[in-house]
């Protein structure tokens, strides 16, 4: 056990920054600060979680199923590994990489195809984008940005002024660059952001007290603000997430009807408007802000920005760095927009410009930019990158490879057409919230667009099966893969700011389920709508 200072507090409880600089997003008990009920709650979930992912797995693998042997064992394992997620009895990341063990002793797939997807670019996003937050935090950039932020005429005043100002600029951005992008460029302002709050909090805090930065509520409100803001934002254009691409063009395949640039924003814009008015509301009343009038803010701001002073040369060449980062990941995008995104010049620009490849590229401009030439001393060591949170880096890993798997072994498309078949789905209404529904379960456990890969091409030869046209189900589907909220592998975004270390797995879970029925609730009654209105169906 740490020591404590004079303020009876320990001294990695100081500072949100320093704790985040640590690179570590799993705690076990011993590690947090908790109340006694907190403490009894998570000894009971996670010791729960030892004894069930086991216990399930074993006893799925004894029942006798319809499935092939690969979907049969492929699916007890998948159990199991949920529950070591949901239940965290070892570390997230640990209990994918049991669950990929498993996969590969119990014979499902050979140990080289299970563990390709692990070379995803998705997964260099992560790396790069984690390694730029590192050098923005640790040179105070990050910090910057947040005053910038927060001085801004009327947000930092109130919390949840400043959490929906935040969601509403990720939203927006998120809808011409990619959900993943997005979340990594805001990420260390959301990581600012929340560390002058947490000061403004411990403020109020008694002597003697203990003080968690990283179990602050308005921490878990503003960071699940930025991962579910930008997959609400992505949705309002064909190319602000993969799996709009994917659904797209399945759909023009099979009916076709071409969905332009305008059209889609039309029907997509309710959705969105509706999703985020919803998202400021819930996340606000689940995780209700320790704080809610930011009294002497303004005053605090000012004083904090003066202390800054100028530019360091590590903070201009962060900058630098994460400006061409920036760049390069909007270019395909603006290029989509003025040739369009079946255009042969878009092919070229996004083939060359990949998230993953310019996330690394960006991050090794901080190893090349010197701070002082003479020393030969540059903005960012290695020593200090290699700090980033790995796990999440594994976690979704192992996540990707789990959503390869049930491609593969087709034990989504099992999943999909047997439920078809058993529900009797004969009306268009009936496939439509079968879409959606499938969609959403399906993304909580493989990234989204894994998820609009496999249920997108299950729903349209079940609507032609039923003579429904399979316009409405198969672009509900499309939608409803980018709503996976509950889990950190559920998309790229939740797994980036679940690796802040601010979200607790369980917080995740519980404002998820909420946003994963409010996004099939919104999908079903207004998509149809906004279909007829544009003229398609």
């Amino acid at each position: 056990m740490s020591s404590a200072d004079e303020s009876g507090r320990k001294p990695e409880e100081q500072s949100v920054t320093s704790v985040l600089l640590s690179g570590s997003t799993y705690k076990s008990l011993g590690e947090q600060v908790l109340s006694p009920a907190e403490e009894r709650f998570e000894r009971a979930r996670r010791t729960t979680g030892l004894f069930l992912a086991p216990a399930l797995t074993i006893l799925f693998l004894l029942m006798p199923t319809q499935l092939e042997p690969a979907q049969h064992k492929l699916a007890a394992v998948l159990l199991g590994v949920i529950v070591l997620w949901v239940c965290e009895p070892v570390p997230i990341p640990v209990g994918g990489l049991l669950g990929v063990g498993a996969v590969v002793v119990l014979g499902v797939m050979p140990p080289d195809d299970v563990l390709e997807p692990f070379g995803s670019s998705t997964v260099f996003t992560f790396i790069g984008a984690f390694i730029l937050a590192q050098a923005m935090l640790r040179h105070g950039v990050a910090r910057r940005f947040a005053f910038t932020i927060l001085s801004l005429p009327g947000v930092g005043r109130s919390a949840w002024r400043v959490i929906i100002a935040f969601g509403v600029i990720t939203a927006v951005l998120s809808a011409v660059v990619s959900n993943t992008a997005t979340v990594a460029m805001l990420l260390p302002t959301a990581v600012g952001i929340l560390s002058v709050m947490a000061e403004l909090v411990r403020r109020q805090v008694p002597e003697g007290e203990p003080f968690d930065p990283l179990r602050l509520r308005v921490g878990v409100a503003l960071m699940l603000m930025l991962a579910y803001g930008a997959s609400v934002g992505g949705l309002l254009t064909p190319i602000g997430s993969p799996p709009n691409l994917i659904g797209r063009g399945l759909i023009e395949e099979v009916t076709g009807q071409r969905i332009s640039f305008l059209q889609w924003m039309a029907m997509a814009a309710p959705v969105c408007l509706l999703m985020f008015a919803a998202l400021s509301v819930v996340l606000l009343l689940l995780n209700r802000p320790e704080i809610n009038k930011l009294s002497g803010v303004e005053e605090y701001v000012a004083g904090e920005r003066a202390k800054l002073g100028p530019f360091s040369r590590a903070e201009k060449n962060t900058l630098i760095a994460f400006a061409v980062t920036v760049v390069l990941w909007v270019t395909p995008g603006f290029v989509a927009l003025i040739a369009g995104n079946d255009s042969a010049a878009y092919d070229a620009v996004s083939d060359r410009l990949d998230e993953g490849i310019v996330a690394v590229l960006g991050a090794a401009l901080l190893f090349l930019l010197p701070t002082d030439w003479s020393k030969r001393q540059f903005t960012l060591t290695w020593t200090e990158a290699s700090r980033i949170d790995w796990g999440t880096v594994v976690l979704f890993g192992t996540g990707i490879i789990f959503g390869s798997l049930l491609a593969d072994t087709e034990l989504a498309k099992t999943i999909g057409e047997g439920t078809a078949g058993t529900l009797g789905l004969t009306s268009g209404v009936a496939i439509t919230v079968f879409a959606i529904v499938l969609a959403v379960l399906v993304s909580e456990t493989t990234s989204n667009t894994a998820a609009a890969s496999v249920v997108v091409p299950i729903v349209i030869p079940v609507a032609l099966a039923a003579g429904t046209n399979p316009f409405v189900p198969a672009l509900a589907a499309t939608f409803a893969a980018s709503f996976g909220f509950m889990l950190p592998v559920s998309t790229p975004q939740n797994a980036v700011v679940y690796g802040s270390g601010a979200v607790p797995i369980t917080k995740m879970i519980r404002s998820g389920v909420v946003f994963d029925v409010a996004g099939a609730i919104t999908i079903g009654l207004v998509l149809p709508l906004m279909v007829a209105a544009v003229g398609f169906g």
